[in-house]
C-alpha cells in the first residue's frame, strides 16, 4: 500500500488497515508531541530522530504513521492552529461583521503568538486542514450581507491576516528582553546621528519614546495590533457605506 498524502493525512480520508496488531502509537499523539517541542525548542530541532526519541520509539516506528517531516509539518500547523472561535453573537447586525472580524483577528494573533513556529510554516502553496479552513471560513462568513465579491472577502481575510502576522514575528522576536532592548537603543542613535535629515520621524520617535517611556515593548506591538486592525475595518465601512450610496 502507497504511503498516505498530505492531504489524506489532514483530512482522515486514508482508512487505517484492519488487520494486524493494535497499534501501540496514534497518529494524534506523534504530531502532539511534536507540537510540544517546536513550542520548546523551535522548529530548527524537529526532526523525525528527535521526536521517536522523546516518544521512546525508533524513527522507523513513526513512519507507519506519517511519511516524513513535510507530511508532519503539516499536520503540527494545523493542530497548533486548532479550530476558529464562536463569532461573538449574531454577525448579522449593522456592523457585527466588524467585532467577528476584529474578534477573529485577536483571535489568531494569540495562536500565532502560542506557536511561534507556525508562522514560518504558513506561508507558500501547501494543502491546507480542516481546522486551517474553519479559520478562513469564518472569517469570510462574517462578511455576509456585507455586498463584497468573494475574491473582496478572501483580499480582505490576506490583509488582516498579514498585519496579524507582522506584529506576531516582532512580537516573538520582543520576548527576548535584550534584543527589545537593542531595537529601541539602536533607532535612538541611529536618531542622534541622523534625526536632522528626517525630522518628521525624529518628532513621530520622540512622541513614541515620551508616551511609552514605562511601557514594555511588547505593550506597544499590542497597540500597534489593534490601530492597524481598526484601520483595516475603517476602510472596509467607507468601502461598504459607498457602495450602498451608489
Amino acid at each position: 500500500m502507497s504511503s498516505p498524502t498530505t492531504v489524506e493525512l489532514l483530512w482522515g480520508t486514508r482508512q487505517p488497515p484492519r488487520r494486524g496488531p493494535k497499534p501501540s502509537l496514534t497518529l494524534g499523539g506523534i504530531v502532539g508531541e511534536a507540537v510540544a517541542l517546536a513550542d520548546a525548542e523551535g522548529l530548527a530541532t524537529l526532526s523525525m530522530q528527535r521526536l521517536a526519541e522523546r516518544l521512546g520509539y525508533t524513527k522507523m516506528s513513526l513512519y507507519r504513521y506519517v511519511p516524513g517531516k513535510e507530511q508532519l509539518m503539516a499536520l503540527m500547523l494545523d493542530a497548533a492552529m486548532g479550530e476558529p472561535p464562536e463569532p461573538p453573537g449574531d454577525v448579522s447586525g449593522p456592523l457585527r461583521w466588524r467585532e467577528a472580524l476584529r474578534a477573529w483577528a485577536l483571535a489568531i494573533f494569540e495562536r500565532y503568538r502560542a506557536h511561534q513556529w507556525t508562522l514560518e510554516l504558513a506561508v507558500g502553496a501547501r494543502p491546507m486542514g480542516p481546522n486551517e479552513m474553519g479559520w478562513l471560513e469564518a472569517a469570510v462568513t462574517a462578511m455576509d450581507g456585507m455586498g463584497l465579491t468573494g475574491p473582496e472577502r478572501l483580499d480582505t481575510v490576506v490583509l488582516l491576516n498579514g498585519h496579524v502576522r507582522s506584529l506576531a514575528q516582532q512580537v516573538g522576536a520582543a520576548r527576548d528582553t535584550d534584543l527589545a532592548e537593542q531595537v529601541v537603543r539602536q533607532f535612538a542613535e541611529t536618531m542622534d546621528a541622523a534625526a536632522d535629515r528626517y525630522p518628521a520621524v525624529k518628532a513621530a520617535f520622540a512622541e513614541e519614546a515620551a508616551r511609552t517611556a514605562n511601557r514594555a515593548f511588547g505593550d506597544d506591538l499590542g497597540d500597534a495590533l489593534s490601530f492597524g486592525i481598526d484601520r483595516i475595518l475603517d476602510g472596509l465601512d467607507v468601502l461598504v457605506a459607498c457602495r450602498a450610496k451608489a
